[in-house]
């Protein structure tokens, strides 16, 4: 079985993913455009073999290097990069060499515009957020007497919180249509709830082998536009009302042979036109695993490795890995380089030395979301999250 692993290096954990794969006898053959030097050793042993391109936004050369591999080891069975920027290429790819074990060009529409995304939450039974595609200040502020103010704007194609803004009043709306560029954007209706996610690995019959949850006190959107101290934390158990609205994603969407990230709102309040309180609404599908380190985190949060059940599910569409008893909270929380804190991160490494399971520096191409100098501890007891928080970011000034 030969398995094309996009950008192998980035995120850095990900070549657990090429270790698990190798492992299990899969030829894993990488494509990047980071120096083969550079790559760590675990990476270059268990790839059979590394094509460096120039840039990986130059469609045509990774094109070049899947022919190479083609042509040298037959058919390419398997192409990811797990990658939420990399996703439509990913489907273009695939489509080119007849890859028919994920996503193809398609598909590619209802994961990653959020315009079209919002009609399969409605086919699987979720409500979502009502949203208008921004035209111009008279077309947008029609949709806001609808909905009323606080609304969101973000790109229908994008990636994290990039160019994501809230506009709380009319002045807000004239400066954002005076400045906004010309790609296309979505506004919606100000959802006030609680953020949580449903993740996963689905085998090709979209049926849910592995599954978890976090919770997310804070926005991305706000931590990025705010500069805010990011954290968020693994649950034990799945609420069932959140588990049966993931699943039911999952088998509406193109989710086959992959890893998923659903992206849901619980409601705090009543809204009129959206929902009671405690209501899901559904915000976004990624289908690729979430962002950072939270693989690992799921990894620490009950003693597996998600990277071989990733592997299970490649090479025999399933795994015999439990997964279900979740020993632990498994809490991230990072600090900003540009804040200061009164209690050294050293202490807070020693007061948690028994709890900390990972402790290091997020490249700056993710610092913005998920800050700098970051930990990732557990914990038996929910009541415990929230001292190891404000230990790591609270008490800044």
């Amino acid at each position: 079985m030969n398995f094309v692993f996009i950008s192998p290096n980035f995120p850095v954990d990900y070549y657990h993913f090429c270790t698990s794969l190798s492992e299990h006898g899969v030829n894993v053959l990488g494509i990047g455009d980071a120096p083969y030097d550079s790559l760590v050793g675990e990476l270059k042993a268990a790839l059979s073999e590394y094509y460096r391109v120039d840039s990986l936004e130059d469609y045509e050369a990774v094109e070049r290097a899947c022919l190479y591999f083609e042509e040298k080891y037959g058919h390419l069975d398997w192409l990811e990069s797990n990658n939420e920027y990399w996703l439509m290429q990913d489907a273009r790819l695939r489509t080119r060499f007849g890859i028919v074990t994920g996503i193809l060009d398609e598909n590619i529409d209802f994961i990653k515009y959020k315009s079209v995304m919002k009609r399969l939450y409605e086919i699987a039974g979720v409500k979502v957020a009502r949203y208008h595609m921004v035209d111009d200040y008279e077309g947008c502020k029609a949709f806001i007497q609808e909905v009323g103010y606080p609304v969101v704007v973000k790109p229908d194609n994008g990636v994290g919180a990039s160019k994501t803004y809230r506009l709380d009043n009319d002045d807000d709306l004239a400066s954002f249509i005076d400045t906004k560029s010309d790609i296309p954007m979505i506004m919606e209706e100000f959802v006030y709830g609680d953020l949580v996610s449903y993740d996963g690995i689905a085998n090709s019959k979209r049926e849910v082998i592995y599954e978890t949850s976090h919770v997310f006190p804070r926005q991305v959107m706000d931590i990025v536009n705010n500069n805010l101290d990011c954290f968020y934390w693994s649950i034990k158990t799945i609420p069932d009302d959140l588990r049966l609205a993931g699943q039911r994603v999952v088998r509406n969407f193109p989710s086959n042979s992959r890893c998923f990230h659903l992206e849901f709102f619980i409601l705090k309040e009543d809204k009129e036109g959206l929902g009671k309180k405690g209501d899901i609404i559904g915000l976004e599908v990624n289908m690729r695993t979430p962002g950072g380190v939270t693989p690992d985190m799921m990894n620490y949060a009950a003693d597996i490795n998600i990277f071989d059940i990733y592997a299970d599910m490649v090479t025999k569409d399933g795994t015999d890995i439990d997964s279900s008893n979740k020993k632990y909270y498994c809490v991230y929380a990072a600090r900003r380089k540009e804040h200061h804190y009164d209690v050294p991160l050293d202490d807070v490494r020693r007061i948690y030395q028994d709890q900390v399971v990972m402790s290091f520096t997020n490249p700056p191409a993710i610092a913005g979301a998920m800050g700098d100098d970051a930990l990732v501890a557990r914990f038996l007891e929910k009541e415990d999250i929230w001292p190891f928080i404000k230990a790591v970011v609270e008490d800044n000034k």
